[in-house]
């Protein structure tokens, strides 16, 4: 008998069993409702919804660079006599900056003159000559038609008129060779004068008074920063989202309350290999003048603005297993909605929320605590 009655029960509590599975099979969310009723509310804080504008940015560093810069050097050698500039001193176009001891060009200049009037004056002599032997030439041709002279004599005096024609070219080549030294001797002593070819500040002084110069060595450098351009790279992910004409805001550390507006005007046609990153640069108006080359610069890119845009704040939202959502808090409600969301542009503090409309306020904090359907307790309860 007690076996009998221990099978029985045996028997009932696996029907009891089953009949529980059964109903859990046709009501599956009564547990996991009952679960999340039974849970205690989760303290929580929330933001509203907003619409407006939004951009994407890309934080970036580089070094400022002057818009032009050259450096002023002789094209002949000498001793320095004197320099007019020094370090930040402003230039104009075509100022005297230096003077390069002279005396012998000025002596080069004097002796080219006086070979080119030699020169002159043995032109005068030859081309007198070949007048007095073209009237003897035609005095000949005369007689030869009135048969007074021989033959031989009229070709002794056409040979006499043609080299001293030869004479003549040579003659006006040498002049002209004359005169071709005196020119290069005239812009070799143009040379001893150092002007400035464009305005600008002169950023370094190479050399002072006394110095022996040799050809092309440097005397000084001359900046112009009126305008000025921020060089930096790109890495190879933003490379495409970057383009001549974008807006960018400089930043340099020696006025950190001061910004200043740019924009990308040249971009490299190509990536480095071994860093794989490209060459870009921000042209910055600097009619203060504050920006000086070589500055530290930090760049601000705007990639991409919106206007009107769904805009929720960074933190709100959730990801999990790749996709993103928020949770919602409905007006009158303390309960959280969970909504997936598809995630358009995401700024430094806010993010663009393209679909669905939201409606209600967004949970900011505790939202690692929650799941669909969790009662919360908002800050004002």
């Amino acid at each position: 008998m007690k076996k009998k009655l221990i099978f029985r029960i045996a028997v009932m509590v696996i029907i009891i069993f089953l009949l529980w599975r059964i109903y859990r099979l046709i009501l599956p969310g009564t547990d996991s409702d009952q679960q999340i009723q039974s849970r205690p509310p989760v303290a929580v804080e929330v933001d509203s919804i907003r619409y407006g504008n939004i951009n994407e940015v890309r934080q970036l560093t580089g070094t400022v660079y002057p818009y032009y810069q050259y450096v002023v050097a002789p094209k002949v050698s000498g001793r320095m006599i004197s320099i007019s500039k020094r370090i930040g001193d402003w230039v104009k176009t075509g100022e005297v900056v230096a003077r390069i001891d002279d005396a012998e060009y000025q002596q080069a200049v004097r002796e080219a003159e006086a070979n080119l009037k030699i020169a002159k004056a043995a032109l005068l002599e030859v081309q007198s000559q070949l007048e007095l032997s073209q009237q003897e030439l035609e005095r000949m041709e005369s007689l030869q038609e009135k048969g007074l002279v021989a033959s031989a004599e009229l070709e002794a005096a056409t040979a006499k008129y043609t080299a001293q024609q030869s004479r003549v070219k040579l003659t006006q080549a040498q002049v002209e060779q004359r005169e071709a030294t005196l020119k290069s001797a005239k812009i070799r002593l143009s040379y001893t004068v150092l002007t400035a070819s464009e305005p600008g500040f002169v950023g370094e002084r190479f050399i002072d008074e006394g110095t022996l110069l040799a050809p092309n060595a440097p005397v000084i450098s001359v900046v112009g920063i009126d305008t000025v351009f921020v060089r930096t790279t790109v890495i190879e992910r933003d490379y495409g989202r970057i383009k001549p004409g974008q807006f960018a805001v400089i930043n340099v550390d020696a006025f950190p309350d001061k910004s200043f507006s740019g924009m990308v005007t040249r971009l490299a046609p190509q990536l480095r290999e071994a860093s794989r990153v490209a060459e870009m640069e921000v042209k910055v108006v600097n009619d203060s003048l504050i920006l000086k080359p070589g500055m530290f610069a930090k760049l601000t890119v705007i990639l991409q603005e919106k206007d009107q845009a769904q805009i929720i704040p960074n933190q709100a939202i959730v990801t999990s297993n790749g996709k993103s959502g928020v949770f919602i808090v409905k007006e009158g409600e303390n309960i959280a909605h969970y909504v997936p969301v598809e995630i358009g542009i995401i700024g430094q503090q806010k993010t663009e929320v393209i679909s669905p409309e939201l409606e209600g306020r967004v949970i900011t904090l505790g939202q690692h605590l929650l799941e669909d359907g969790s009662p919360v307790i908002l800050p004002n309860d």
